[in-house]
């Protein structure tokens, strides 16, 4: 009769140990992962997908802002499939500043745009969009830290640009007006008209039609003088963006402090 006690005893203690273990489970039994399929037609499992260009790299320099969007051609229009095309969604604010003038859709005069779409210039000749304003971004830089070359062939110059225009960069070279375009629209650049580095000393004597030129990473543009004019120091005007490609160059007029010449070379 003690060896059944000792069994039910036993037995019951066994199922308690069992029932403390099923129990003492962790929870990370119970934790499970969703991996995102790797099938092409679904992409790649993240929520960042760069935007890169033909030639590998990440895009630059491009007007991304809903100035730059475009209204898409209506169904059944002759461009309805062609990418690319349609109407600017805000026209008042379309790069380059002006219109352009394109195929009309349904009748109407409405732009279609295409990738390299011109916009009359001066004298019947047509130049590329220009978006008036190409920001300065660190891969524009060259190794040496400076941006630009600035050629005067006139004056027999060839300097150097650099970022800002405080004491200590126009004492390095040609220095360039920080929040101004540094390739499409007005570039603008300041030098000292004295000293050691009196780059700028004789802009003011530069004829009309007189050619400059500026290399950056972007390329080369070359400008022909179109007025030169002394202006008061408070003359911000120089310094307004622009649809036309230009160049604005400031310096200091010897020996009248309140004054400065101002020479605009159009491309």
């Amino acid at each position: 009769m003690k060896g059944g006690m000792y069994m039910k005893r036993f037995f019951a203690l066994l199922l308690s140990l069992c029932a403390m273990a099923s129990m003492a489970v962790p929870a990370y039994a119970l934790e499970y992962t969703i991996h995102a399929p790797g099938d092409p037609d679904y992409g790649k499992p993240t929520s960042f997908e760069p935007v890169v260009t033909t030639d590998g790299g990440a895009a630059k320099n491009e007007d991304r802002s809903k100035n730059a969007a475009l209204i898409p051609p209506g169904f059944g229009t002759p461009s309805a499939d062609t990418r690319n095309t349609g109407t600017y969604l805000t026209p008042n604010l379309a790069p380059g500043g002006a219109p352009l003038t394109g195929t009309s859709i349904n009748g109407t005069s409405s732009a279609v745009i295409t990738p390299g779409t011109s916009i009359p210039g001066s004298g019947g000749n047509s130049s590329s969009v220009s978006s008036g304003y190409t920001e300065v971004t660190r891969d524009l830089y060259y190794s040496g830290g400076y941006l630009a070359t600035l050629k005067i062939p006139a004056l027999d110059l060839s300097v150097r640009v650099y970022e800002g225009t405080d004491s200590a960069t126009l004492r390095r070279g040609v220095g360039h007006f920080e929040d101004t375009s540094i390739w499409d629209g007005n570039v603008c650049l300041a030098a000292h008209n004295r000293g050691v580095n009196d780059y700028f000393g004789e802009i003011h004597t530069l004829e009309m039609g007189d050619r400059i030129s500026l290399t950056t990473k972007l390329g080369t543009r070359t400008y022909k003088v179109t007025s030169i004019e002394k202006v008061n120091e408070n003359d911000s005007s120089g310094l307004t963006p622009t649809a036309a490609d230009q160049l604005t160059l400031y310096t200091c007029v010897r020996n009248q402090r309140e004054n400065r010449w101002k020479v605009v070379a159009v491309a």
